[in-house]
């Protein structure tokens, strides 16, 4: 290890692991990773088999193990977070779902001041950068990026039924919900090449490895920010919890993510002057930004029984595992080689949303993440949840410690519109599994079970039920109000000199859908911004959209030309309106 880098990247999850490969690249760029957990083992089939993915949530090998405070209107409940404790990040341990987001997510980013070169045709050139999609490049995805993305083949006589269900219930089916179209359902790409995870690690890191000009330490928890005034010259950082070490750089950059970013601000004196006297630091630069706008996407799984037996229930047997594990490790095939979420959509449930507000996952198994069954049977589930939510929280040290984990508060169903979309929701997700495709499996609905039906039921069973989708984000959002942290266009921290911040809490909002993509788009992004180089330049392709009123821009500028005008409102909607219990409590 050198005594000074030029840059200094703190974290070596999805984000870090993209800066790292990029900046780089540069020969005469001297770069360093500080990772706080450990390698990422080629040899940990916990990391790198993909059905293995719900080991990791819990186990303090590769799982920080954050959880809330208790949240206030889910009975006081403390919603576990898992967050990746390995090289590669949560990328290591997360269900390996590759959804971009929709287009109208980076409009809605560019409608803020100073954001809009974060809109849809100025972002695309960097997904297509990152990707490799195996199911082909066109004007929407590239073929040519470090991220391999596998299509889910979601071929099984369940997934069959599910996406017959979802035209019976006049919904669209779409070729490819990170393409044209996202509204509507398909197979879904995932983080997933030849039977394998493809983390951040393995896709940015790994191959990089041998730069002379690129060091990656892990066991190395940074503790401080070190100053000459508002500038930061360095880190301090203990390794492997006992020997302490500090390093000089010409930038430090975080990617801890959106709760050790704004810890890690706070702890060196960056943030809201209230919250750092509570918790016994001194202001160097007062930001009431730093931790605040905290978001999320909160989910529950409707699961049935399933008549027939076609799910792949019976491989959770223990006694199954060698078999699964010997396929996956030397023919790189089977039940281990897939993350199952092969397959689901986007939908809007109600008519005033411009663009999709509820994803589905589709999974042929009654099973929770953490792996456990519902009672051994065969069955079948979706995971839903609002992508738009209004609920806001906040990320806040307790103390001086960097040792001691932040308070975090999402305020989960403190909305009378979430509280709304959310009986959308499970009514939008209740219409398509009572279609007739599902008629010769459906053995009845086991959660939330029959008995929860009207509305106040069923905000009842979310608030006891529900678990995060580990979405966090938006705790340092980029932007130039009074509230933003980061400058959109240098990713640097404002009222600093050599510090900046890339990772999930730049965004200003939380994008629909998994937030791995969003991340390492971002991440490329930033990379040139930092490096100095031409961003590359937008792209204007054609994309679906559903309604009038979007994009975000002003009538007349040319980005709206790259929309589609036209205008759907799915027939569904009436139906699930239609079958809504009249004078519910809301």
């Amino acid at each position: 290890m050198r005594d000074r880098y030029d840059y200094v990247i703190v974290g070596g999850g999805s984000a870090g692991s993209a800066l790292a490969n990029r900046l780089s690249a540069d020969e005469g760029t001297s770069v360093l990773v500080l990772e706080a957990g450990r390698a990422d083992f080629l040899a940990d089939p916990l990391i790198h088999m993909p059905a293995a993915l719900m080991f990791p949530s819990g186990n303090p090998l590769y799982d920080w193990a954050y959880e809330t405070e208790p949240e206030p209107h889910m009975g006081g409940r403390r919603v576990p977070h898992a967050r990746g404790k390995v090289l590669g990040g949560s990328s290591s341990i997360n269900g390996m779902i590759f959804q971009r987001g929709n287009p109208g997510d980076f409009d809605t980013w560019a409608s803020f001041d100073g954001m809009a070169a974060w809109d849809y045709t100025h972002c695309l050139p960097y997904f297509k950068r990152m990707e490799t999609t195996i199911a082909g490049a066109d004007a929407w995805r590239g073929g040519a990026g470090p991220l391999k993305l596998e299509r889910g083949p979601a071929d099984s006589p369940l997934f069959q039924a599910f996406f017959e269900a979802t035209t019976q219930a006049g919904f669209a089916r779409t070729d490819d919900v990170n393409g044209y179209r996202q509204e509507g359902f398909a197979p879904f790409d995932r983080n997933v090449y030849k039977g394998s995870r493809m983390s951040a690690s393995r896709s940015y890191l790994r191959p990089v490895r041998d730069r002379k000009n690129l060091d990656v330490t892990t066991l190395a928890m940074v503790t401080g920010l070190r100053w000459q005034g508002t500038r930061v010259t360095g880190v301090d950082f203990v390794r492997g919890g006992r020997s302490r070490h500090s390093v000089d750089a010409g930038e430090v950059i975080l990617c801890g993510g959106a709760f050790n970013s704004p810890q890690l601000l706070q702890l060196s004196g960056v943030g809201n002057p209230d919250v750092l006297g509570a918790a016994g630091v001194q202001t160097r630069v007062e930001l009431p930004g730093v931790g605040e706008n905290l978001q999320d996407h909160l989910e529950v799984y409707l699961q049935h029984t399933s008549l027939q037996p076609v799910s792949i229930s019976p491989w959770l047997k223990k006694w199954k595992a060698p078999y699964i594990g010997a396929e996956w490790l030397f023919l790189n095939r089977g039940v281990g080689a897939s993350n199952h979420f092969e397959g689901g959509g986007f939908i809007r449930t109600n008519d005033e949303v411009a663009y999709p507000n509820l994803m589905f996952h589709f999974l042929p198994i009654a099973v929770r993440y953490d792996g456990t069954a519902a009672e051994g049977k065969h069955g079948y589930q979706v995971h839903i949840g609002p992508m738009n939510s209004d609920v806001r929280g906040h990320v806040h040290i307790k103390n001086a410690d960097p040792r001691t984990k932040p308070a975090i508060l999402f305020n989960y169903l403190s909305t009378e519109r979430d509280r709304r979309e959310w009986v959308e929701v499970v009514r939008a997700a209740r219409h398509i599994l009572s279609q007739p495709a599902f008629a010769p499996f459906d053995g009845g609905e086991i959660s939330p079970g029959p008995d929860v039906q009207t509305d106040q039921e069923i905000i009842d069973w979310v608030a006891k039920d529900a678990e995060t989708a580990l979405h966090p984000s938006c705790s340092a959002k980029m932007g130039t109000d009074e509230m933003a942290v980061v400058d959109p266009g240098s990713m640097r921290v404002h009222g600093t000199q050599g510090l900046r911040v890339v990772d999930a809490s730049v965004f200003p909002t939380i994008t629909n859908g998994n937030i791995y993509a969003p991340v390492m788009m971002v991440a490329e992004k930033a990379a040139d911004l930092i490096a100095g180089n031409t961003p590359l330049a937008a792209e204007h392709p054609p994309v679906y959209r559903a309604k009038q009123g979007m994009p975000l821009y002003p009538q007349g500028d040319p980005r709206n030309d790259a929309w589609d005008a036209r205008t759907e409102i799915p027939s569904a909607l009436a139906a699930v309106r239609d079958a809504q219990p009249k004078g519910d409590a809301r």
